[in-house]
């Protein structure tokens, strides 16, 4: 007889990569605050930075995913969609979200920015006149409920209430742009494969992201402190690079719509991070509208149950 261990083992794997990936993208923020607070370091180097030890790493996986004879050719279609994505989707909303960070705490971000399965759900209406129901509903009301809840409270707490708005809404139109990259994304990850598009896109990011610094800072910028290029480095490789492809290998194993319902874990993983190593205050009416906002992202995920 085999062992009955085996099959327990196998599929704990995907939830698995779905867990150290989520844990992954929920350390960033904390990377970022981090590095704010340790030099005078802006969000354009920094995130300059986090794409340079990010290269290397993208580049020799989308070799690996475009051997030819193994996957068709790219067309001309599938460059302008990899420009177009590369720039909203990882370059323009990662952009956002470091400039964003320099104003709010980590766990506001993090619940600012889970916002974005709403959003598509909202594009989806307005772009493809796609029909939802009751639930659908509820659970935006919910999440944003969440979300007015905790700025409120942050905000009467804030000493720079301007900073406070600016940081937010920075953040908010990070996860519009985040959105608009997954509405437009199917149909290529379907075409070249994930880990193919997904590397390309970046590499894509990569290119904007560098051009930016060229054009606005002094090369002798990337020459940051120490504790700069460790966080950056850090940031490229357990922040970006692996928690990118066990997402994507957690979605292959085990689809699409439970990885999702694991993201959930997100906000909370950002919140205990921020708490344990910033130092940030947690307080019970954050806590509720954290609640508020997991509940809504998770009834919008969620598929509802199927009839016998």
């Amino acid at each position: 007889m085999g062992n009955p261990v085996a099959p327990a083992r196998v599929s704990l794997v995907g939830p698995a990569c779905a867990v150290i990936g989520i844990l992954g993208f929920s350390f960033k923020a904390i990377l970022i605050k981090l590095a704010y607070s340790w030099a005078p370091v802006d969000a354009v180097t920094l995130l300059a930075l986090r794409m340079i030890y990010s290269v290397p790493f993208f580049a020799v996986m989308a070799w690996w995913a475009s051997k030819p004879g193994k996957v068709k050719p790219m067309r001309r279609a599938d460059w302008l969609a990899l420009l177009w994505l590369g720039f909203i989707g990882y370059y323009l909303a990662s952009l956002l979200d470091f400039m964003g960070l320099q104003y709010i705490t980590a766990s506001l971000e993090r619940l600012v920015l889970f916002l974005y399965p709403t959003m598509v759900v909202l594009l989806s209406v307005a772009l493809f006149k796609k029909r939802v129901g009751g639930r659908i509903w509820v659970a935006l009301a919910l999440s944003y409920a969440g979300i007015l809840l905790v700025f409120a409270h942050d905000f009467r707490l804030s000493a720079d209430s301007h900073g406070l708005w600016l940081g937010a809404a920075l953040v908010f139109v990070s996860a519009f742009c985040y959105a608009l990259y997954l509405v437009g994304a199917g149909p290529a990850i379907t075409r070249l494969g994930s880990l193919r598009f997904i590397s390309w896109a970046m590499l894509t990011s990569a290119v904007f992201v560098i051009a930016q610094f060229l054009l606005t800072r002094p090369l002798a910028a990337l020459a940051a402190p120490a504790s700069i290029q460790l966080l950056s480095l850090v940031m490229a490789v357990f922040s970006t690079v692996l928690p990118t492809f066990l997402v994507a290998e957690a979605i292959k194993r085990i689809g699409a719509n439970r990885t999702s319902l694991i993201g959930s874990l997100g906000p909370v993983f950002t919140i205990g991070l921020g708490w344990w190593i910033l130092g940030e205050a947690v307080h019970w009416i954050q806590l509720i509208g954290a609640a508020l906002v997991l509940g809504g992202v998770t009834l919008v995920t969620m598929k509802p149950a199927e009839r016998a």
